[in-house]
Order: structure tokens, then C-alpha cells, then sequence
């Protein structure tokens, strides 16, 4: 049996997933989740450069690129790429193929982003980590980088089945985590239900971050958490959110 730990990412992320990814007009891509995204990253840009790690097909960077805003981004499938090749040309939204690890962009970025829980793509606290350092080295001084994350819920104590949460239950659509929150891994089991009754069964493992965890990886790369909400359309944070927009700043003088 394939170890799903050790399945490459570009395949993961290949021809298939790049095929399927976008749903205009619906899902990630609905006006109400897309807008407040764009407002919020527009704003937080300060007339500046935007970084997008983890690009994909250009679900936000090309919204954001239309508002006026220079957009790079830095995406390691090629078929992700492809798709966004569609839709608009590398001279109006360069993308460097390589990993958000380690590839370094020119210049310097007013703001870096990573939405989609894209960081937990990373499968362990180490590349994690890299990941935060390679964003806040791209930042100016003053610059901020933005990290879009879902909350792992508690889990009752007790068997396997005690560990399965859905996430999504929709006509057509069934989403189901399991997590191991001693290793802090988790697998996405995507159930795809055709208008005949057939399913198509899909899968993409994870490491998830605690928020305090994230806001240690920010300082341990030089920056500090400015603010965090449950939303991108600035609903408070507490005990019972779901979800976090987390805005880290590279102090203006200081190291990074």
C-alpha cells in the first residue's frame, strides 16, 4: 500500500486536481468568500507589491492582480500553473514554479500571503517553519505576511471513529478529516457524487498548525502578530472560531 506521506506533491496537485479545481462563481470562488479576501489584501498591500505562496490556479492573485495590485506568486505544480496560464499572461502575473520553501522571488514585497490552509501542504513543522522564514525574508521593512487557517476542533476521547470529523456536507459533495493530533497530521477524504449515484473518492493529507504554534513560527522568522480575526471580513476571534486570518508585520528596524 502507497505511504500517502511520501506521495511527491506535483502529484498530489497534477493534472486532475488542476482540471477540477476552480468552480467559478461558487465554493472558494463564490463573490462572498472572494470579495472580502480581495478587499482585505488590497488594503493591507499599502500601494505596495503582494507575494502569493502556494498560487495555484490564481483564485485570488488574479482578482487582486485586477484591483490594481502587483501580484507574483510561487506555486510547485506545473499543471496549477498551466490552469492560471489560461486566464492570464506571465507578463501581467509572473509565477516562479518552485516550492514556497525555499524559492526566492526578486525584490521586495509589501505583503506575502498564504490562504486555503495552503501552509499545511507542508508535512512538517520543520518545512513549516522554512516557509514562515522564506515569507518574511521577501517582506520590506513594515511589510506584513498573511496566513489563512482553519481551527482543529477537540475530539471526543475513545476509538477511530472518535477521530473523524466532517468538515463539508453538500448535495453532491461529502468532506470528511481524520486527524492524529499526536502527530498533528491529517488526511481530507473528498467524496464526489456524480447525478448517476457514482462516488469519486479523493484525498490530500495535511500537518495542521495551532494558532499560538503559527504566532511562534512568526517570531522565530522576525515578525510580529498585528491582528487576528475569524474571517477576512474582520469577525472576532475566539474560543468557538473556526478559522483565522492572522496578520504578522517585520518591524521596521530589526532583524529577520
Amino acid at each position: 500500500m502507497t505511504d500517502i506521506w511520501t506521495l511527491p506533491q506535483e502529484q498530489l496537485w497534477g493534472a486532475d486536481a488542476a482540471a477540477g479545481y476552480d468552480t467559478p462563481g461558487e465554493g472558494m470562488f463564490a463573490p462572498e468568500v472572494l470579495g472580502p479576501t480581495i478587499d482585505r489584501l488590497a488594503a493591507l498591500t499599502d500601494g505596495g507589491r503582494a507575494l502569493e505562496l502556494a498560487i495555484g490556479t490564481g483564485r485570488v492573485a488574479i482578482p487582486l492582480h485586477e484591483t490594481g495590485v502587483a501580484v507574483v506568486g510561487i506555486e510547485l505544480s506545473e499543471a496549477m500553473i498551466g490552469r492560471l496560464r489560461e486566464k492570464v499572461a506571465e507578463d501581467e502575473l509572473p509565477v516562479l514554479q518552485g516550492s514556497m520553501v525555499t524559492t526566492r522571488a526578486e525584490g521586495e514585497f509589501a505583503l506575502v500571503y498564504l490562504v486555503f490552509n495552503a501552509i499545511s501542504n507542508l508535512y512538517s513543522q520543520e518545512e513549516q517553519v522554512a516557509c514562515v522564514r522564506n515569507a518574511a525574508a521577501h517582506l520590506r521593512p513594515g511589510g506584513r505576511f498573511v496566513v489563512e487557517l482553519w481551527v482543529p476542533r477537540p475530539q471526543p476521547i475513545g476509538g477511530v471513529a472518535g477521530h473523524a470529523q466532517v468538515f463539508t456536507a453538500t448535495d453532491g459533495y461529502l468532506g470528511v478529516d481524520v486527524l492524529d493530533l499526536g502527530t498533528q497530521r491529517g488526511v481530507s477524504h473528498h467524496i464526489h457524487f456524480d447525478a448517476d449515484g457514482a462516488a469519486r473518492v479523493g484525498f490530500s493529507p495535511f500537518r495542521f498548525v495551532w494558532p499560538g504554534e503559527l504566532d511562534l513560527m512568526a517570531r522565530l522568522a522576525g515578525m510580529e502578530l498585528e491582528s487576528r480575526h475569524a474571517d477576512w471580513s474582520g469577525a472576532p476571534f475566539t474560543s468557538e472560531s473556526t478559522s483565522h486570518v492572522s496578520v504578522y508585520r517585520l518591524p521596521v528596524t530589526g532583524s529577520r
